[in-house]
């Protein structure tokens, strides 16, 4: 997911992407086994309970 996200140029200085777009990419180039796996990884990663630190900046209605 990281991988996909530096392949589409999503990093912290640029605007936001629907998490949508990066799903279909990872799941299209990737991970061809559905999209509720790459979802729920995706929000876990935002998430600063559940990793030591947070890799992904959810914004907005991410995760709930």
């Amino acid at each position: 997911i990281l991988y996909g996200m530096n392949e589409l140029g999503v990093t912290p200085d640029k605007p936001y992407k629907k998490s949508a777009r990066i799903v279909g990419d990872v799941m299209g180039k990737y991970h061809p086994h559905g999209d509720s796996a790459i979802y729920e990884s995706m929000v876990r990663m935002a998430q600063d309970f559940s990793y030591r630190y947070m890799l992904v900046d959810g914004h907005g209605n991410f995760g709930s």
